[in-house]
């Protein structure tokens, strides 16, 4: 049994004020594993007033010197980067392939943004006029279970660059990483008070945050509904905001597709991290004139991962994070059979051989028309729907025809082609083929995805404002 009886604020690890205990599981057994001891109001007002209090120093600090703090954070994540994929093994439960990528990528996003700032000018001429891109101020940043390292670090980087202040509120249901995580941080010896760490409720720590008239920013990857509540928060002070939100994202086979390795993409990117991803590709868009061979290679592929605890390097599907999370997806699964979709593999239940975890059965639903529910909610676990269309513009009406608007994705053996589908989407991103992740290029949403954009210049000049200095 793990306590965490500690938030860090003012470069300290100290009590918190707050008195709650949350209790921690693991989601492949569903054994409590520890306790956090949650922050409070009193705990985010003083978080709040410390990165206050650093602000001044730290904003008037150079290029040169936040390139050298974030090369110093890189370093110090790096060392620690066994130690944060096992908490995220024990904690969370990710296959290890997710796991590797996560805690590596932690590390690398504050290499990304000193590489972004060593490129980037903070005066600049325009007309007759000096412009200038100085710190927002104190940035408040909440960040999800799913993603809670890269999240963290994301954000950080990012605002540290920018020479803002810092106060996160990561999810309670990952305290043991933010825990791993916050040792090393605290290592790299960045002054007191520019970044602090509260475990909390976000009904009480995140609201607090949101509404605390000393927070200039906020930046939020969550839940579009909680995205909502942010932001009518933050308009009472006119904060600016960032918020990355839900997905549900298309993934068109074209019909010069290679469906080999389509489907190979079209398998990683739907069940990416469990299926509990923002940015899965869990609306399949396939041509009704290949939609047999689609189907038959499809459930062939499904059929074959694994699903079980990720201390098996085998596993490519891990659990659900939770008891509520699996009840959820369980829930979704049955209201497809109930709108008339038809289950082409995997359905309710665990999968055969565990009987104990929050685990899901990888499902493709079939028969799905884009007016259902479950082609137009976030579902956020391992549940595809296959939608057919007769031709391209009508795969592209398909595809648009969302809230959402994070990522998409396509599949196509002429690149060329490929790219001009790209260009007709209504979101964020658009992955080609299965490309890899490009750490500079912009990452935020269209519609009810969010508003802003993280990584990259784009991120950074999202923690800045800008003054112009006439004659």
């Amino acid at each position: 049994m793990r306590t965490i009886d500690k938030v860090y604020i003012d470069g300290q690890f100290v009590t918190p004020h707050g008195e709650e205990l949350f209790d921690l599981f693991n989601p492949a057994t569903e054994e409590r594993i520890g306790q956090v001891r949650l922050g409070d109001e009193a705990d985010a007002k003083a978080a709040v007033a410390a990165a206050k209090r650093a602000l001044p120093a730290w904003s008037r600090t150079t290029k040169a010197e936040r390139i050298a703090m974030l090369r110093r954070l890189h370093d110090a994540v790096a060392a620690r980067s066994d130690a944060l994929a096992a908490a995220m093994i024990e904690e969370y439960g990710a296959p290890q392939a997710f796991v590797g990528f996560s805690a590596a990528h932690a590390a690398n996003l504050f290499l990304d943004m000193a590489e972004t700032l060593e490129a980037f000018e903070f005066t600049q001429t325009v007309g007759g006029a000096e412009v200038t891109l100085q710190p927002v101020g104190v940035v408040a940043a909440i960040s999800p279970w799913n993603s809670n390292i890269g999240s963290i670090c994301s954000k950080l980087a990012t605002a540290l660059a920018a020479g803002c202040t810092f106060v996160i509120k990561p999810s309670e249901m990952s305290a043991i990483q933010t825990q791993v995580l916050a040792e090393a941080l605290h290592e790299a010896g960045l002054p007191a008070g520019v970044f602090n760490i509260v475990n909390g409720r976000g009904d009480v720590v995140g609201a607090e945050l949101t509404s605390h008239p000393d927070v200039a920013k906020v930046t939020f990857t969550g839940s579009t509904a909680v995205g909502r509540s942010i932001m009518r928060s933050a308009a009472e002070t006119m904060k600016r905001v960032t918020l990355e939100l839900g997905g549900k994202g298309p993934n068109i086979i074209l019909p010069d597709a290679d469906l080999e390795s389509a489907i190979s993409h079209i398998v990683m990117v739907g069940f990416l991290n469990s299926g509990q991803a923002c940015i899965a590709g869990t609306r399949v868009l396939a041509p009704r004139s290949r939609l047999p061979e689609v189907l038959d290679r499809l459930k062939a592929a499904v059929a074959a991962l694994k699903v079980g605890e990720s201390t098996d390097p085998t596993v490519t599907v891990g659990p659900m994070v939770s008891q509520k999370q699996w009840d959820r997806v369980q829930g979704y699964i049955r209201l497809g059979i109930g709108e008339g979709a038809e289950i082409l593999v995997g359905g309710e239940g665990r999968p055969a051989g565990l009987d104990r975890g929050w685990f899901v059965q990888p499902t493709v639903f079939t028969g799905v028309n884009n007016d259902m529910r479950i082609a137009r909610e976030e579902i956020f676990g391992p549940v595809l729907c296959v939608i057919p269309y007769e031709d391209e513009d009508e795969a592209v009406t398909i595809a648009n025809d969302s809230p959402y608007g994070l990522q998409a994705y396509v599949e196509s053996a002429d690149r060329a082609h490929a790219h001009r589908v790209a260009e007709r989407l209504d979101c964020g991103r658009v992955t080609i083929n299965g490309a890899p992740h490009a750490p500079l290029a912009p990452f935020g949403g269209f519609k009810q995805s969010g508003i802003g954009r993280e990584y990259g210049r784009y991120g950074l000049e999202a923690h800045l404002e800008v003054r112009a200095i006439l004659g």
